[in-house]
């Protein structure tokens, strides 16, 4: 029985809230997210009356709702009340009675920080749903701190202005809640787009902001979420091979769009479950109402291409449980099923989260109990299943799906990977990510070559810790006076990849309760708290809004070599590149690795934009390793015609440790000027990094 509570205002809302409710504080929050949670404390540590009106019946968003293993990235940079939550995670592990199926001493010391070993400064980052849900719910009634559950903004007409300023917020039950301050801390923004604020669904181009890794990423492989990742190329058609035969399910039909361009669509959601093997504490995968083996049928053929990484993401947290999130071309990601989520009706979300649920149950059913499923694969998930004391008023099941991504504000000042990637400094810091960029898949679609294959999928260093501006948190002036918005704050795509982290939330959260309550006491708006007051007052409180670590340095940059340099984030790639940055010197910020065993399809396209004819020497960048190709062939197209050289991408390249000369040719800018890179026959792994054209005459 479908029973996510998180939309369930219908049946229990009115337990929660009456309709003739009219309440007022200085600080009204909306959202019982991770980042509400810290808003609402730091609201009442600053002497400020706060309401927090929640959505949903569980606080602490997906930090309590399966998201156990958490995307910490460099721990040093999460001060604060976000670090405070998990020093009280640790403290609950402490106890005798927190290890129940498990001996603290079986589970060791995964997940504890161990930069500080004494009791007070001690942390823990991973843990079990409902523990982080008992310090969200100790912490609000520490502080008696009022919270309103089920309680849903009438996003029609509940948002009550006077000029550029909230005055109140109306629910569906007819319950009103006025304030000074209003934060959205909601995953959706709803609250931040009923009250007129520009926001963006979807990606932006790689134009629109200046950025590499944003819009549509045909061509790029970064983690194994793709088809690539399987040796055997799989047909998209019920017959393999004979398009006439129809197309399998969760398959689109639409070609995926053109490289970096924007679209409306987002990175695919899915649950974070808990799921045990402990026989006492096991519930079995159970056939969901509306189950369809055939909607499995492509992740069958993955099986019989010889794929077998189905635990890779079965993250062991305490008690023998799991955070188990998606990993494999085809798992627990429910792609190209939510683009409509973040702007739909709550009738309509309901529905999608309805056909989450019943996908991803469905897909742990067929896996352990389908007779064609491989025998080893399946007895190994039928040992598996859900924990009976996670989620215990919703069926084991958890009540908060992953929203990774849905409207993001656009705000007095817009995140970047620019920013992430410390191209340019981030004005105003009021705290810090480190985390990857990390985008899931966001499309399946059918290649040229008539396979299937996913894209959006996104891995790129930062290169270590970065800071987020106080103005991505605060509309455009004139938009609204008195909102803050920490969690769907002003980014793009690509840079909420990373900020979108549960401790990032948290660390926002205070800093957004922390303005709002100066903009209070200075009578002003969100857009003119002084930053300097702002950032006083947020070191005292154990913010960390610089780092000291030392950062890794970063890549060569296209700009700063001479000459025409095209990077392979502008190649045409085709077929199965994935990107990687592990080694020390390459272009830009990453390079793309064809696997050793790679069709004869894959190649890497770059075309020279050259502007004057000339002899040019032209230089092939690549990053060596023992594992690469000795023999990798390139044809360079010139005004002559086609040559084609083999590179030893073995040997660390003569020119700067970073290219080797392909030769000098002759260009025009009326013939075609390539550089191609075949991906097969190198004898390993095959690099394309970037190509270089030197003017000689």
């Amino acid at each position: 029985m479908f029973r996510t509570i998180c939309f369930l205002f219908f049946a229990v809302g009115m337990q929660h809230a009456s309709a003739a409710t009219s309440r007022n504080a200085d600080i009204v929050i909306y959202g019982c997210t991770s980042g509400a949670m810290t808003a609402a404390v730091q609201a009442k540590k600053m002497n400020k009356s706060v309401i927090v009106v929640c959505p949903e019946k569980h606080l602490g968003g997906l930090t309590a709702g399966g998201l156990g293993f958490t995307d910490s990235g460099d721990k040093s940079v999460i001060g604060g009340l976000s670090r405070e939550f998990y020093h009280r995670v640790w403290k609950h592990y402490q106890t005798p009675e927190a290890w129940r199926w498990q001996k603290q001493a079986q589970y060791g010391n995964k997940g504890q920080g161990t930069e500080a070993l004494d009791s007070v400064n001690r942390t823990m980052w991973i843990f079990e749903p409902h523990v982080a849900e008992k310090v969200y719910e100790d912490w609000i009634k520490e502080l008696k701190i009022p919270v309103i559950r089920n309680s849903w903004l009438d996003r029609a007409k509940g948002v009550k202005k006077q000029g550029d300023r909230i005055q109140s917020i109306t629910m569906l039950d007819g319950s009103s809640y006025s304030g000074r301050m209003f934060i959205d801390a909601t995953y959706e923004g709803d609250l931040m787009a009923t009250a007129g604020v520009t926001y963006f669904v979807g990606r932006e181009s790689t134009k629109a902001y200046g950025e590499k890794w944003n819009g549509v990423q045909v061509g790029v492989l970064h983690h194994r979420h793709h088809f690539g990742a399987v040796k055997t190329p799989i047909s998209p058609y019920v017959v393999p091979g004979d398009p006439s035969s129809g197309i399998l399910p969760r398959i689109s039909k639409d070609p995926p769009g053109e490289y970096g361009a924007a679209d409306k669509k987002v990175q695919a959601y899915c649950f974070r479950m808990c799921l045990t093997e402990w026989a006492e504490n096991r519930v079995p995968f159970a056939k969901p109402d509306g189950y369809d083996p055939k909607e499995y049928e492509l992740l069958l053929r993955v099986f019989q291409a010889g794929w077998r990484e189905t635990f890779q993401k079965y993250d062991p947290i305490p008690n023998w449980k799991t955070d188990t999130n998606n990993h494999g071309p085809f798992s627990t990601d429910n792609i190209g099923r939510n683009w409509d989520y973040p702007d739909a009706t709550y009738e309509r979300r309901r529905e999608i989260i309805k056909e989450h649920e019943t996908y991803q149950k469905g897909l742990l059913y067929f896996m352990a109990n389908d007779p064609r499923m491989p025998e080893d694969v399946r007895a190994a998930v039928a040992r598996w299943g859900l924990a009976k004391d996670e989620f215990t008023d919703n069926g084991n099941w958890p009540h908060q799906i992953y929203v990774r991504e849905a409207r993001r504000m656009v705000g007095q000042y817009v995140m970047t990977e620019n920013e992430l990637l410390k191209r340019r400094p981030t004005p105003g810091p009021v705290g810090m990510g480190s985390y990857g960029i990390d985008s899931h898949n966001i499309q399946r679609y059918i290649t040229p070559e008539g396979y299937v294959q996913n894209e959006g999928d996104i891995g790129v260093s930062t290169n270590g810790p970065y800071q987020i501006a106080y103005a991505s948190l605060v509309p455009k002036k004139g938009e609204v006076a008195n909102l803050l918005v920490p969690v769907c704050v002003s980014s793009t795509h690509i840079a909420y990849g990373s900020i979108r982290m549960e401790p990032v939330f948290m660390i926002l959260g205070q800093s957004a309760a922390t303005a709002a309550a100066m903009a209070i006491d200075a009578k002003i708006a969100v857009q003119d708290v002084s930053y300097d007051k702002l950032r006083a007052r947020l070191l005292a409180d154990g913010q960390v809004l610089e780092s000291t670590r030392a950062v890794r340095a970063p890549a060569v940059a296209a700009s700063a070599l001479p000459g025409i340099v095209v990077d392979d984030a502008a190649a045409k790639r085709n077929g199965a590149w994935r990107m990687s940055h592990t080694s020390q010197k390459y272009v830009e910020d990453g390079y793309s690795v064809a696997q050793a065993d790679s069709a004869a399809s894959v190649t890497a396209v770059y075309t020279l934009p050259i502007r004057e004819a000339g002899t040019y020497e032209v230089r092939l960048s690549y990053a060596p390793h023992e594992n690469r190709g000795d023999h990798v062939k390139v044809d360079v197209a010139h005004a002559r015609g086609v040559d084609s050289k083999v590179v030893n991408q073995k040997q660390t390249p003569p020119i700067d440790g970073l290219f080797v000369s392909l030769g000098k040719y002759t260009l025009d800018p009326a013939k075609p000027a390539t550089v191609t890179i075949h991906g097969s026959g190198g004898g390993g792994y095959v690099i394309a990094d970037a190509v270089q054209a030197l003017v000689l005459k």
